[in-house]
This record gives structure tokens, C-alpha cells and sequence, in this order.
């Protein structure tokens, strides 16, 4: 059969390649200036429709290769200077998925759809990664992520043609998009349609587990039976169907809004009276945007909402977005509070009676510790926020109304302690969300707004907006 790869609703879920350097370089590495260039025009001669060859446009900021740039540092998020920057080098050598890129959430072209709801599918093989068991739950499972906001029905059928095919493939498998072994590309699925369309394949060279050692089936398999029902990618970070592998917790995935007002476009809303609705990524100048924990890291400012976090450099004037679990697959996301201790060159990161560790953006062995080995009583359940003093050698625990001193040389809480918040912070009255220290200032964050204290004469000097941090 000839396949017309154009039109394959080919995905290539990939490694997020993550960066932990301090700075980043305005160019790519030098030397290698003829690689990036050669990479650049592949890359958007396939992605984004480039035309003409870069050898005589590289330098110049009108030329169609500068504009190709823009519209994809725009797409990806990154700053959009046209020039071929380290940051855009390092996107563009990800591997990926093979179809061009779109804006927000995304139809493929020509609005592929499936001209009936009741759609049945077929499980071909297995991989010997998983018991057939677990393979079959995180295929209805992915499935049922997409019936439950749309009208659509799946039922697995064992003998005959389905509408869509589950395979198991390795290397060239016979549909004119082979695999390329370990890593790299990990499935593809083909948008609605006869034969081969609505089908998916997956990466048999590839580790497949229900859970986060490896590739996890269901969230591969979920993003790409959105393709299989004729979604293309989308620009928000946040969507399932952003060309980004996402090592989310698969137990407690909920489909975003962005895809499900993709998905209903299409095959419109669900008829279960209760109408679902998903998480949606946040943005920078969203004053409705509550941050769960702040915290400083050698000079970089760390905010924490849900399952997101801004890290903010002081040279950088756009803060970046990225999932937690990309950085950090064994931390829990809503991180609940955190602080820096510059003298151990330690972050401590809480959520409910445990915490966590890190050196620099490395996550310490032996952790989780219990919050009880700190001192605290077993009334308290969780902390709400926490900041060090550098000035004092002291870390402050916010909880409720109250906060306790914890000496970190002598590694105990400080008797005295719990103290009402309002007493030794004047004006501040609500529930502390966040805290951090900068510039001799505490800054406290309650829900909307930020509360700028001095801690020299102890009151509050200006009340801001809770995102100002962020650029806006």
C-alpha cells in the first residue's frame, strides 16, 4: 500500500532534553556554527515550510530563513529573535514528531475526522515489557480519556479489521515510517481515515511500563489516539498534545482543557450530564494564578503551581514554564512549600508531612524524610510556606496562623515557638501561601497579591501583585 507520509498523523513523543546550566550562551558552541545551520534548514524546510536554501540569508533578519525562526521560537515558547540561538539549537535537536507545527490547540489539516462515534479497535501484539494485562488497561484506559469528553464509544474487537490497529513494531515495519531503535522516535499514529488510518504503533525498541521507569504506555498511547481521532500538536505546554513527552503521574492524569476544546470541536461535547472539564496551563500575567511555594536558587527564583514551575533568572527577562515531573520524575507535584539554605547549598522542597532535597536542580538520596524528624508536632499535617534568614541562621515554617523558628546549625526547632504571624509580622493577616527573601525584603504571598516586608523595620512597604516577578 502507498502511503502518502504528508498526511500521516505522525507522532514522535521525545525525550525532554533538560538544560541545568546557569547561563545560557547566545550562539551555538562555536565551531559548529556549519552543523546548526545545515540542522536549522532541514529542520524548517520540513517543519515550517522553508523554501529556499539559508547558505546566503543565515545573517540577515529579513531573509525567509529569519522568519521560519521566529515562527518557531514563537511556537516552542522561546524568545523570538530570529537569530539561530543556543536555546532554539538545542529545541531543534530533539527528536520529534514528523508533522509541521501548528498554533494553539490544532486540527489536522482538512479536519480528518471519523464519520460515526461507535469507532472499534484491535490489539495486534504485545511488548514483552509489560504483562498483557497491563498493556490492554493502559490501551482502554487512553481510549477512555477521550470518550469521556466526547460522544465517542470504543469497543475492542479480537478477529476481523478495526478502525483503529494497536501494533508493537521495531525498526521499518512497513508503513514508510520506520522506527530508529532506543530512544528518539517513540510511536507514530495515523490520522482517521481507510487502511492504515486511525492506527497507532508503537517503538517495540523502546522500555514500555505502567509506571515511570520508562516510557509509560497509557500517556504515550493517550497522546496518540488524539492523533488517531485527527488532533494534530498544540503550542500550549501545558496539552496533552504538545510535542513533548510529559512524564506526568498517569494515576492522576486529567486531559486539559486546551484538548478537550480540541477534541470537542470535532466531535463535540460529551452527552453525560455532568460535562468534564481539565486543568489549564497557567501564564505569566494570569492574575488569577495562586503559587504554592517559592523559593530562591543561586540567584534564580523558583515558582511552583500544580504540576508547573517558572524558573525566573535575574539576566533572563521571560521566565520559563516546564512540567516538575520533566525535571524531577520521583518529586510530587503541588509542592506545597520550599526555601533555599545557601550555607548547605540545599533546597527543601515539602508536600503534606514529607520533604525532599536538592543540590542545584539534583535531587538528594534518602529522601523523603518525614516533616516529625524536624521537630514539629503531629498536629501539624503540612507546612505552607518557608523561607531561611540568612541574617539569623534561621528558617521560618509558616502554618495556618502561625510560624516556628528552626535553628539550622543546631538542627531543632527553637523553643518558644509556635508564634502567632501577625505579632511578629505586622500587616500580615491572611494565610501565607509562599515566602521568599530578596534584597533584605520578605516577600509574602497570599493568593493575588504579594506583601513587600522589610525585615529591618518590620512592616510592610508596598503591597504588588502577586506575578510581577514574571515580567508583567
Amino acid at each position: 500500500m502507498k502511503i502518502n507520509i504528508r498526511m500521516n498523523c505522525l507522532l514522535v513523543l521525545y525525550l525532554f532534553y533538560i538544560t541545568f546550566s546557569y547561563a545560557f550562551p547566545a550562539v551555538p558552541e562555536e565551531g559548529n556554527e556549519e552543523k546548526y545551520i545545515q540542522l536549522a534548514e532541514t529542520y524548517l524546510k520540513r517543519y515550517y515550510n522553508l523554501e529556499t536554501e539559508v547558505k546566503h540569508f543565515v545573517r540577515s533578519r529579513k531573509s525567509p530563513f529569519s522568519d521560519k525562526i521566529r515562527q518557531m521560537q514563537e511556537f516552542f515558547g522561546l524568545k523570538v529573535t530570529g537569530k539561530l540561538d543556543s536555546k532554539t539549537v538545542q529545541v531543534m535537536e530533539k527528536p520529534r514528531c514528523g508533522v509541521p507545527d501548528v498554533e494553539a490547540y490544532s486540527i489536522t489539516p482538512g479536519r480528518p475526522t471519523w464519520e460515526k462515534t461507535n469507532l472499534t479497535y484491535r490489539i495486534l501484539n504485545y511488548t514483552p515489557d509489560m504483562a498483557q494485562a497491563d498493556v490492554e488497561k493502559a490501551i482502554e484506559k487512553a481510549l477512555k480519556v477521550w470518550s469521556d469528553v466526547t460522544p465517542l464509544k470504543f469497543t475492542r474487537i479480537y478477529d476481523g479489521i478495526s478502525d483503529i490497529e494497536i501494533a508493537f513494531e521495531a525498526g521499518d515495519h512497513g508503513d514508510n515510517s520506520p522506527f530508529d531503535g532506543p530512544e528518539g522516535l517513540l510511536a507514530h499514529a495515523f490520522q482517521p481515515g481507510k487502511g492504515i488510518g486511525g492506527d497507532t504503533h508503537f517503538d517495540e525498541d523502546e522500555k514500555w511500563t505502567k509506571g515511570t521507569n520508562g516510557y509509560n504506555l497509557f500517556l504515550v498511547a493517550a497522546h496518540e489516539f488524539g492523533h488517531s481521532l485527527g488532533l494534530s500538536h498544540s503550542n500550549d505546554p501545558g496539552a496533552l498534545m504538545f510535542p513533548t513527552y510529559s512524564n506526568d503521574d498517569p494515576d492522576t492524569f486529567h486531559l486539559p482543557q486546551d484538548d478537550i476544546n480540541a477534541i470537542q470541536d470535532l466531535y463535540g461535547a460529551s452527552t453525560n450530564p455532568v460535562k468534564p472539564t481539565g486543568p489549564t496551563t497557567p501564564t505569566v500575567c494570569d492574575t488569577n494564578v495562586i503559587f504554592d511555594a517559592i523559593t530562591t536558587l543561586r540567584g534564580e527564583i523558583m515558582f511552583f503551581t500544580d504540576r508547573f514551575f517558572w524558573r525566573k533568572h535575574p539576566q533572563i527577562a521571560q521566565a520559563e514554564l516546564h512540567f516538575i515531573k520533566s525535571f524531577w520524575s520521583s518529586l510530587p507535584v503541588g509542592i506545597e512549600a520550599a526555601y533555599e539554605n545557601p550555607e548547605t547549598d540545599q533546597i527543601l522542597l515539602f508536600k503534606g508531612s514529607k520533604y525532599w532535597a536538592m543540590n542545584g536542580y539534583t535531587l538528594l538520596q534518602g529522601y523523603p524524610k518525614s516533616i516529625y524528624q524536624l521537630g514539629f508536632p503531629k498536629t501539624v499535617k503540612k507546612i505552607d510556606a518557608a523561607v531561611y534568614i540568612e541574617e539569623k541562621g534561621k528558617t521560618y515554617f509558616f502554618v495556618a496562623d502561625k510560624y516556628w523558628s528552626y535553628d539550622e546549625e543546631r538542627k531543632v526547632l527553637d523553643k518558644g515557638f509556635p508564634r502567632e504571624i501577625s505579632e511578629d509580622f505586622p500587616g500580615i493577616t491572611q494565610k501565607v501561601h509562599a515566602v521568599f527573601q530578596k534584597n533584605g525584603f520578605l516577600y509574602f504571598f497570599s493568593g493575588k497579591w504579594q506583601y513587600q516586608f522589610s525585615i529591618k523595620s518590620k512592616r510592610v512597604m508596598s503591597l504588588l501583585k502577586n506575578n510581577s516577578w514574571l515580567g508583567c
